[in-house]
């Protein structure tokens, strides 16, 4: 009995078909699920965020991971550390900073920061601390948590709770100054030069 060509060529296209149908079945369901996003959150990989005021540059801000929440209060969150480097009026690095987590709620100009905060400035003064708001309207810093602060000029490390700061560093209030915050250390310790 002799098949006709073109039934033959019916026949293979349906084996081939079925065949596809049948491998990319758990194919097709991931594709579906990489297009789910969740509701009224965005994300993002290697941001860089450019922040300046009357045309003069203020900040820039890099993190590896963002996610926006555009519902309830808009806000960001970095979950994957963020480091922001903060500019003199002509353009240079005066101070940086570091930190595992940031959240930054868009209708209060405020930013959240937590976990291994480190913030230096050109003179290596270096502010430690677990907790600290960043305000970018006022440009100032302001924690009610302990601190520890590092200064050049006098040399010494100053204990403490609570800070005040602009974000330049060049100016700072450490409220409750005091061994209590340290563990039973001194609040002031002076560290003896290297260069002598």
């Amino acid at each position: 009995m002799k098949i006709p060509f073109q039934a033959i060529k019916y026949v293979l296209l349906a084996i081939v078909f079925c065949g596809l149908a049948a491998s990319c079945e758990n194919d097709i369901k991931k594709v579906q699920d990489l297009g789910k996003k969740r509701d009224g959150v965005e994300e993002g990989k290697n941001i860089e965020m450019i922040y300046s005021t009357g045309g003069k540059l203020k900040a820039n801000l890099k993190a590896p991971f963002m996610l926006r929440f555009l519902q309830d209060t808009p806000r960001v969150e970095f979950t994957k550390t963020v480091h922001v480097d903060f500019y003199d009026s002509s353009d240079h690095v005066e101070s940086q900073l570091f930190a595992k987590y940031a959240r930054y709620n868009e209708n209060e100009g405020r930013v959240f920061l937590r976990d291994s905060v480190i913030i230096f400035n050109i003179k290596k003064d270096t502010l430690w601390c677990n907790e600290l708001w960043w305000d970018r309207n006022l440009g100032t810093f302001f924690t009610e948590k302990p601190v520890r602060l590092s200064q050049q000029q006098p040399h010494q490390i100053i204990y403490g709770q609570g800070l005040q700061a602009d974000q330049n560093f060049k100016w700072f209030s450490i409220l409750k100054p005091g061994k209590e915050f340290n563990q039973g250390n001194e609040s002031i310790i002076n560290v003896p030069d290297s260069s002598y």
